[in-house]
Parts: C-alpha cells; structure tokens; sequence
C-alpha cells in the first residue's frame, strides 16, 4: 500500500493502542506532516503517542530515514567520504565548544559540514553566538557550503527549510506538547538533521548534571544506548561522551562573551574544561577517521592546533566565507573586545565573596537562567537576544576567595544591576570557609561508541 493512502486517524489510532508502526506507516506520518495534509492536533496526538507508548529501535530508524528524507540530503566529493564529521551537543551553560571544534578539527585535516540551531531557555544557542560577529551569515546555500569546506574546512550555517523540513515541523509542536523528553524523538532529531548533512562520523555530547537536559546518569545512558543502536541500523559511524554540566562551561556565558572566550581557546589561553572537552571530543573523531593511532594522539593532535595558531586561522576563513569582512574576522580574531557589541563599561557589574574560605560549587542552572532572564537567552523561538550581556566568572570550583574579593562580572543593558538579579547570582557561588582545598572532578564521565 502507498504510504499516501494511510489515514491519519488510523495511524494515530495504531500507536495510540501500542502497537509498532511499520515503515510505511512512519513515512505516511512524515508525509502527512511535511505536506499539511494533517491537523496541528493530530501531529500533536501522534507526538503524544509515541511519548507514551514509547518508540522501539526499528520505528526509531524507520522515523530517522524518513525526516532525513523528507528534503534535501548534503553530498560532497566522494574524497572527502572517510573524512566528513559533526558534533552535536544536548546544550548547556556557556556551552561554545562547536565554535571551536569545528576550526579545529578542520586544522587536523576533517571536514565539518556543521548544521545548528539557536538557543532555547537557559542552554546557549551556537548561532545566536555566531551572529553577535559583524556580517556572519548563518544561510548558506549549496555552493556556498562547498566553498567553505575547499577553504575552510568547516562551516557553521543554520537549517534551511529544505533540510529536513520533518523535523521543524514536528519540534515546534513537541515544544508545546510536552514530548521533548522521548529518547526516540531526540535521536529521530539528532540523527535525522546529522545524517543529511552528509557526514560519515558524529560524536555527541551528552550533558549530564543540575544545568543539563539530563540530570542522571542513568538517563543520558538510556538516550545514549537509544542512538546507539539507530545509529547501527543507519550506518553512521557515532561515539557519544557524557559530559558533567552542573556549573558554567569556562567562564563566560552571553553570546559575544563566549565568542571572546572561543578566540582565547585558539590562541592556547582558554579554561583547563574547555580544553578537556575540545580535546576529548576532537580526539575521538580524529581515532575514527584513522588520522591517528589513538585517543591520546588525537587530543595531542588538536591541543597543537589549539596552540600553534592552525585553528584559529581556520576560523578567520570560516568567518569570510560565511560573509565577514575580512578587515572585521581579522579584528576579531587578534582582539574581539574591539569589535564585538558589548556593553558599556558603567554597565558591568562586580560581584564580591560575602565570606572566606574555598569556592565548592557555581551553579549553573542558576547562572543560565539569570543570564537568559538578562537577554542573553529566550524562552521562545521568536524572541529577540541582546548579544551584548551576560557574565564573566572570576572564578572556577576549587579557587580560594578572600572576602570581599571579586568573583563575577554582570553586564546588563539596564544602567543598573536590578537587586533580586544580584541575589540570584550572589546565591550561586557556594564557599566553603572549612574546607583547605578541593579536588574539581574531570568534565568527562563515560565514553561510549557504536564498535
């Protein structure tokens, strides 16, 4: 039977009853959905039916293939099929580590088609990042992404309504229906938009902890063994890390913030977690794609590049051939305090320890939020960002404070700091006045891959 000739009603009724949609069934879904042909709510039925009755691995791949084919799939030269890679984050606090993943990688010799996203609540979106640079255009068309990865070797562009046009269609209902949390529907997401663009390896950062999406770590387990074994059945080369995000990725959270954060890590000055991860992460593509012996060449290989000046000049190419100036991607590369949109300097507010003694935690989730409620983020997909606020810890866990030392910078649109956002913020920093020192746990928990 063609998958045109399934009723929506019925389909929805299948899995309503627990029962496994067959793969025509799935594609007759997606086409219902892509062509309008079915109601807001009925889109928002079947999302609810696959959140209750749960998905199994065969529908998962089957819901995978048919949104990445539901639009245009990425194809590149065929020389470049062993060496085609992407990352995917579930997001977190001061998370920009794509920004400079992707020139580093690109510096080791791989090729990074990266599709992302925006921002959504507290987790940073690496777009809205981007945008903060003068002139960086996140709609690239085809040509475009071909001449970007000939000189760059990376790009960092935006979903175009062509590609995988399913998955916007069913994200901006599961917001809404409360079918966001579904490891089937998170790895139909993920693997569907990674799949298309092409690439042959994909390592994905699962964020787990109090600021994370999943706070345990059986939970990221459960998602991780999920894409896993849709990763199997589609052929793509996946390995995923769980990551800690309890406190801030480095020390800067606000979009043109963590740009100047990014250009830091690429000139060998970034924080020791941001490193880790960007080494970790690096390492583990540049394993499976043969470019080195083991992971710990990798990651030998990419804090070279991270130190040398290779990834940095990368990037720089990666800002022009995605519309920047060159006069401007030089200027932001050298010193992007003189060119990003920051606030004035009366609007950077200094933080002080209000006691003694060795700083325990920061908590993120905290820090995310206020910074959102800031401008920094958004609670919704239309709303505007102001590029310029957000904060600058002075800090890590495990530091020593004296009191009244500085610890945080806020820089808030607002002439002034509002008092209940100081008291959220002074309520995140947790100092121990007992302790005499403190081991920091590495940002790594687990590794788990596909072989």
């Amino acid at each position: 039977m063609s998958s045109n000739n399934y009723s929506i009603v019925q389909l929805i009724e299948k899995k309503r009853d627990g029962k496994e949609l067959s793969h025509d069934e799935i594609q007759a879904f997606i086409n219902h959905t892509v062509n309008g042909t079915a109601q807001d709510c009925q889109i928002g039925a079947m999302l609810m039916a696959m959140q209750l009755q749960n998905l199994t691995n065969q529908e998962i791949a089957s819901l995978t293939n048919c949104m990445r084919n539901s639009g245009e799939v990425l194809t590149w030269p065929k020389e470049w099929s062993s060496i085609l890679v992407d990352k995917h984050s579930t997001g977190g606090v001061g998370d920009k580590i794509s920004l400079v993943l992707a020139p580093a990688l690109a510096a080791c010799g791989l090729k990074v088609p990266m599709i992302s996203g925006r921002g959504l609540d507290f987790t940073g979106g690496t777009l809205d990042k981007l945008q903060s640079i003068p002139g960086y255009k996140i709609h690239l068309n085809k040509d475009e992404m071909l001449e970007a990865l000939k000189k760059a070797g990376c790009f960092i562009a935006g979903q175009s309504s062509k590609l995988v046009p399913a998955d916007m269609e069913l994200y901006k209902r599961r917001d809404i229906t409360a079918t966001v949390p579904n490891a089937g529907l998170i790895t139909g997401s993920i693997l569907s938009k990674k799949s298309a663009e092409g690439i042959s390896s994909l390592i994905l950062d699962i964020k787990v902890g109090k600021a994370a999406f999943k706070s345990s770590v059986e939970e990221a387990e459960e998602l991780a063994t999920t894409v896993l074994e849709t990763s199997k059945i589609l052929g793509l080369n996946t390995s995923i890390v769980l990551t800690r995000m309890d406190s801030v990725l480095g020390c800067y959270v606000g979009n043109s913030l963590e740009v100047i954060e990014s250009v830091q890590c690429m000139k060998g000055k970034g924080p020791e977690d941001i490193d880790c991860l960007v080494e970790e992460l690096g390492a583990h593509l540049l394993k499976t794609c043969a470019k080195v012996k083991s992971v710990e060449d990798g990651r030998l290989l990419i804090k070279n590049s991270l130190h040398d000046g290779s990834a940095l000049q990368h990037f720089c190419t990666m800002l022009t051939s995605q519309g920047v100036d060159a006069n401007i991607a030089s200027k932001v590369c050298a010193d992007p305090w003189s060119v990003l949109p920051l606030v004035p300097r009366g609007q950077v507010t200094t933080l002080k320890a209000e006691k003694s003694g060795i700083v325990v935690s920061l908590d993120g989730l905290t820090i995310g939020k206020t910074c959102r409620d800031l401008g920094a983020g958004r609670m919704v997909f239309s709303q505007n960002i102001d590029p310029r606020v957000g904060v600058r810890l002075l800090v890590k866990e495990g530091h020593r404070l004296e009191i009244g030392a500085p610890w945080m910078e806020v820089h808030h649109s607002s002439p002034v700091i509002p008092e209940a956002v100081r008291q959220k913020l002074q309520g995140a920093i947790k100092i121990d006045e007992n302790k005499s020192n403190f081991a920091v746990n590495s940002c790594i928990i687990k590794v788990l891959s596909c072989s």
